[in-house]
């Protein structure tokens, strides 16, 4: 990103280190990108492990994230938690500090690249594998709670870093140690490098842009080093003190930038109204009968099942790790929570960016159907999204500037507790550790904005999924555990030893 001869030599740094990695990045890739063709189009094998396992457990529960609404919403109002049931936050900060974590740039590009690769029908189909990732939440997220770790100080360690090795023990406890330390390096490589530096170097691409490119305040030699260590500075602030400062920042920022991006999304699809039958025409139709995508129905399934499964992250197991330091007495209380997840960040946001696109119809959409049909190159989602915006409010790229850099920030803070988690569960968990990676972690958000190591990114995008071929293992072997919880706070509902607390003694945000 430097491009004056005074920044020379991080170019130079940059590139190195990307000719050096690239092999490595490549045949790593290569193995969890694994992606036989199916009709035409190629299907990451990861997806299908990720979308059967939702499909899977949504079965075993005979469809529990349809018909526990008005449980999950009263959790997440508190009113089933006491001020003090062990835990650090609130069932709502548990959930903002997670959604944070998912909802990013996927939700603005990467459905606007969706929907140009697969028509309005992959909306559809976004939908559905929204909606079974809902009961992959629930499973990996109740896990988190049961088998967690409360420390004397009243910190939790939860998540995939104690169930995995309790659904692992069995295999013996060299085997249990191993995959759970894979298990934390894949998510630390994942957290410093995808959800740190991506993230960091995306919020000063777009700052830059809208406030000039190379002519503009950012445009200076030596801007993006200044801009990232102002970034680092406000991070660091915030992951000082640990999840609760975490919990607090993302409980009001995840509703504030939720509320700015799809209130903007409502505005156009309200100046396109006459549009909206004729829309959600396309979206049913393109699902079965898809026209100019490559591999019919069967393609634009694979499209839309892809977008969702790299979006909401379920079955990845970071999520848990938020989750886990939730105030409760009842794990699968926390699991009705967290399913709400995949509902927010792909049935909601997902597809109100993919309705603005296909509602809104701009010329510029249009286009670029006709080019990818024609075999040409998938457009940068970013633009197809922000044309859209651009046929109700001209001025829409210095919104989605705030929106990305809300979002980023966001990202940033949640990542930065998964990855320490991972970091204490290799090194050790002492203050002396942890004060170590956050230095660590805020010099990466520095260097992201700087410069981009593409192939480290790209080896990173391949840790997160080991991830969950790790955890889903887990998850499918710790099922009954899950049931059990289940059926002991059905029935604690039903003879009433479970009742809403009082609300003077609720725990609040």
């Amino acid at each position: 990103m430097a491009t004056s001869d005074q920044w020379q030599w991080l170019s130079t740094i940059e590139e190195a280190i990307n000719s050096a990695f690239d092999p490595i990045a490549d045949a790593v890739a290569s193995v969890i990108f694994y992606a036989p063709t199916v009709g035409g189009v190629t299907f990451p094998l990861i997806v299908l492990w990720l979308v059967v396992a939702a499909g899977v457990f949504t079965v075993y529960f005979k469809g529990i994230q349809f018909v526990s609404w008005s449980t999950s919403f009263g959790l997440v109002r508190g009113k089933f938690s006491r001020a003090s049931d062990p835990g650090e936050v609130t069932h709502f900060q548990a959930l903002s500090s997670a959604v944070s974590g998912t909802v990013g740039l996927g939700n603005i590009a990467g459905v606007g690249a969706a929907v140009t690769l697969g028509g309005p029908g992959a909306t559809f189909w976004m939908i559905m594998a929204g909606l079974l990732g809902m009961c992959t939440k629930f499973v990996e997220c109740t896990l988190g709670v049961k088998y967690r770790e409360v420390h004397e100080d009243g910190t939790v360690t939860g998540g995939p870093f104690r169930y995995l090795p309790v659904a692992f023990e069995r295999f013996g406890r060299t085997a249990s140690r191993t995959l759970t330390i894979i298990f934390a390096v894949a998510l630390f490589l994942f957290g410093a490098v995808g959800g740190n530096m991506f993230q960091a170097n995306q919020t000063y691409a777009q700052a830059r842009e809208v406030t000039g490119g190379d002519d503009g305040y950012l445009g200076s030699s030596g801007s993006a080093l200044i801009f990232g260590l102002v970034l680092a500075f406000l991070v660091g602030a915030v992951i000082i003190g640990g999840i609760s400062s975490i919990a607090q920042v993302t409980s009001r920022l995840v509703p504030a930038m939720g509320l700015l991006y799809l209130g903007t999304c409502v505005l156009v699809i309200a100046a396109n109204i006459v549009n909206v039958p004729a829309a959600f025409g396309e979206i049913f139709s393109g699902a079965f009968a898809p026209k100019g995508v490559a591999g019919g129905a069967i393609g634009v399934l694979i499209i839309g099942f892809q977008r969702a499964a790299f979006s909401n992250e379920a079955g990845v197991g970071s999520a848990p790790i938020a989750h886990a330091a939730v105030k409760t007495k009842h794990p699968v209380s926390e699991g009705f929570v967290a399913l709400l997840e995949p509902f927010i960040d792909t049935v909601i946001i997902c597809t109100l960016t993919a309705l603005t696109i296909v509602i809104a119809d701009a010329p510029y959409y249009a286009e670029q159907r006709e080019v990818v049909a024609g075999g040409g190159p998938t457009p940068d989602g970013v633009v197809v999204t922000s044309r859209a915006f651009e046929t109700f409010l001209p001025q829409f790229p210095v919104i989605l500037a705030i929106a990305v850099a809300l979002f980023a920030f966001s990202t940033l803070i949640t990542w930065s507790y998964y990855t320490m988690k991972a970091w204490t569960e290799i090194f050790g968990r002492s203050k002396r550790s942890e004060a170590t990676f956050k230095v660590v972690f805020c010099t990466f958000t520095v260097i992201g904005s700087v410069i981009t190591f593409t192939s480290v990114l790209t080896f990173a995008d391949s840790m997160l999924f080991v991830c969950a071929i790790v955890n889903l293992l887990a998850c499918y072997l710790l099922l009954p555990k899950v049931r059990e919880e289940l059926r002991s706070f059905r029935a604690g509902r039903r003879n009433g030893s479970i009742t809403e607390v009082p609300v003077e003694e609720r725990a609040t945000t």
